[in-house]
């Protein structure tokens, strides 16, 4: 392909798809690699990853007119409306795969990671192993966590915009999500699989090798009783959804609905459940909040944890009432043998 007119064949670009997915399936047409492609098309030197992130009016200009597309049509290919702190977010083609789209075709809704279905078929994402996250958390279960990731998603979609968010940033939220509350423990036993005596001799490894306790378990404890306990932790900060897999950056996104619908009484959840040192991380995750939260925060919570230790007191004192009690029914009344 020589020469700097228009091309004879231009595939159109399909809906929500983005610039290096457009190019890669027009390179092959041409026998050209996508770099050969990219300039063919007068932008010799330029990785079609930068031009997907910000294409100027010129280079747009000039894949139009070699194209015969519009301007209008290879901007809308582009992730223009996000701006720069998201770029850690795209990835490089469709963090998870729908059903019904070609395996070639990248659409950019599928690059963000608090997307969970398919913009043109409406479908639920799929893992690398084939499930979905209903399968995962149960159709009823996924029903009821599908509305607070809505609302996740629509505050990180405008935090991704540059849009201004009144109480609350992204990351903000996420650094309390990721926060260490306690300290690594081994698996407990309801997280351990059941086992023979001899596979727990086998796997002792497994048993003993302690996982990061976070904030994101306490805040969204379906993730908690679903995850495989080794994939449990998330990375810090942002890097948990723009590394995350689709399991875990539903979780977040989740986690992201239920602190910005109530901040104040997750704070506190998770306070709660922090150890010594976790409660010293969970305290500065939240020092960057507004002041008002963080005020309605400590006075709620010096009142949740004087009730907290009231009902301890109150089940310790039951426990030892009934273990004074007689026993009822002596051991002689039971079958023979058996005490």
């Amino acid at each position: 392909m020589t020469g700097c007119g228009r091309l004879p064949v231009v595939y159109a670009p399909e809906a929500d798809e983005r610039l290096s997915s457009w190019a890669a399936r027009m390179a092959p047409f041409y026998a050209m690699t996508v770099s050969e492609f990219v300039a063919a098309l007068g932008l010799k030197g330029h990785d079609v990853f930068d031009l997907e992130w910000r294409l100027s009016e010129g280079q747009g200009a000039l894949i139009a007119a070699r194209t015969g597309l519009s301007p209008e049509a290879m901007q809308a290919m582009t992730f223009r409306e996000l701006g720069s702190a998201a770029r850690l977010m795209i990835a490089r083609k469709n963090r998870s795969p729908c059903p019904h789209c070609p395996e070639d075709l990248h659409r950019k809704a599928a690059a963000l990671p608090w997307r969970f279905r398919c913009k043109v078929h409406g479908v639920e994402f799929r893992d690398a192993t084939g499930e979905t996250l209903s399968d995962r958390f149960g159709a009823d279960c996924f029903k009821k966590l599908e509305g607070h990731a809505e609302a996740g998603a629509a505050h990180l979609d405008a935090w991704a915009r540059g849009a201004g968010q009144e109480t609350l940033a992204a990351p903000e939220v996420l650094t309390v999500l990721t926060a260490r509350h306690r300290r690594a423990s081994p698996p407990n036993v309801d997280e351990q699989p059941r086992m023979s005596l001899k596979d727990r001799r086998d796997y002792h490894d497994f048993l003993t090798t302690p996982i990061l306790r976070q904030a994101l378990t306490v805040v969204v404890p379906e993730y908690d009783q679903v995850a495989p306990v080794l994939a449990k932790p998330v990375r810090p900060g942002l890097h948990a959804l723009a590394q995350g897999s689709l399991l875990q950056c539903f979780a977040l996104t989740v986690g992201v609905g239920r602190i910005i619908e109530d901040p104040v009484k997750w704070a506190i959840s998770v306070m709660l459940e922090s150890d010594a040192e976790g409660h010293g991380r969970v305290r500065q995750a939240i020092s960057p909040w507004p002041l008002s939260l963080r005020r309605s925060i400590s006075a709620r919570f010096w009142r949740a944890e004087r009730d907290e230790r009231a009902r301890q007191t109150a089940e310790k004192a039951a426990r030892q009432r009934q273990s004074h009690k007689y026993r009822l029914i002596q051991s002689h009344k039971y079958r023979y043998r058996i005490s």
